[in-house]
């Protein structure tokens, strides 16, 4: 798979702090890559670095297999763009919202209904931005920040304080996106929607960047050594990763008194503190 982005040892200083420090890593075409780290590591600032609202001082970066320097106004109009800042205007409705950012976007009106059915808001299109439910305006920012089918999506946190079915409606909805052609850099501090949604994941601490891989790979490489049975008489009986391991979990499920075995891998939430050493 051919990389969308790739950065090399990038570094930004803000505030005699580095907000960035050698920064590398790629994302490849078709994926969905999970940024992860506690607010203030460096997620937001990466996007605005890769979105040319912030220059970096050192490193390299491509984007759509060019140096950035060489990234155009046509070349941005491939990308779509989700963070904290966005919003929709408040007195106008959420159709007419969308028919402002088709223009915008070059886009005809037949993708307005279409992404407003897509996004399940088609049946209160006329309702006013201000008037919608946190939830309602979530959809129709997403709405908006896809209605001309990006090949590249930067989403910064798009579920933060939302309710849990609405995260799943927009979880379904990056799902579909992604399966549609459209890359996804999705920024976010919770670990379990980065493990349901992203094929890779980067974590990232203080500007560096301190791991990255499959979830499943991440898991399976802070693993424990041990393996823990439960048995029917509710006892946890714990066995090393062996062949001495092996053989005594034989015997239980011979003897018919296994009722779980679990092989202990953390969740990426417990991966960080290793790491770190600190929550999120």
């Amino acid at each position: 798979m051919e990389n969308l982005m790739q950065l090399k040892e990038v570094c930004l200083r803000l505030d005699s702090d580095f907000a960035i420090q050698n920064l590398t890593l790629e994302v490849k075409k078709g994926e969905i890559f999970g940024f992860l780290g506690p607010s203030g590591a460096g997620k937001t600032t990466t996007i605005k670095i890769l979105t040319k609202q912030l220059n970096r001082e050192s490193g390299e970066i491509m984007l759509f297999n060019k140096p950035i320097e060489q990234v155009v106004r046509d070349d941005y109009d491939r990308i779509g763009i989700l963070s904290d800042t966005s919003a929709l205007y408040e007195r106008m409705s959420i159709e007419e919202n969308l028919k402002f950012f088709a223009e915008i976007r070059n886009v005809g009106k037949g993708a307005v209904e279409e992404i407003l059915k897509r996004v399940g808001l088609y049946e209160q299109k006329k309702r006013p931005f201000k008037k919608c439910s946190r939830g309602m305006k979530q959809r129709a920012i997403l709405a908006a920040a896809v209605i001309h089918k990006p090949e590249l999506l930067f989403l910064d946190e798009p579920t933060s304080g939302l309710d849990p079915a609405v995260t799943l409606e927009i979880h379904k909805l990056l799902r579909d996106l992604n399966q549609s052609g459209t890359t996804i850099f999705l920024t976010t501090h919770n670990m379990e929607e980065a493990d349901k949604l992203c094929y890779r994941v980067g974590i990232i601490d203080r500007g560096r960047l301190i791991a990255c891989g499959a979830p499943q790979d991440l898991k399976l490489e802070f693993a424990r050594d041990e393996i823990e049975i439960l048995t029917k008489e509710k006892k946890t009986i714990t066995v090393s990763k062996n062949e001495e391991g092996a053989k005594k979990i034989q015997e239980l499920i011979a003897a018919g008194d296994c009722l779980t075995v679990h092989s202990q891998e953390p969740n990426l939430e417990e991966i960080f503190l290793q790491l770190t050493g600190r929550e999120f």
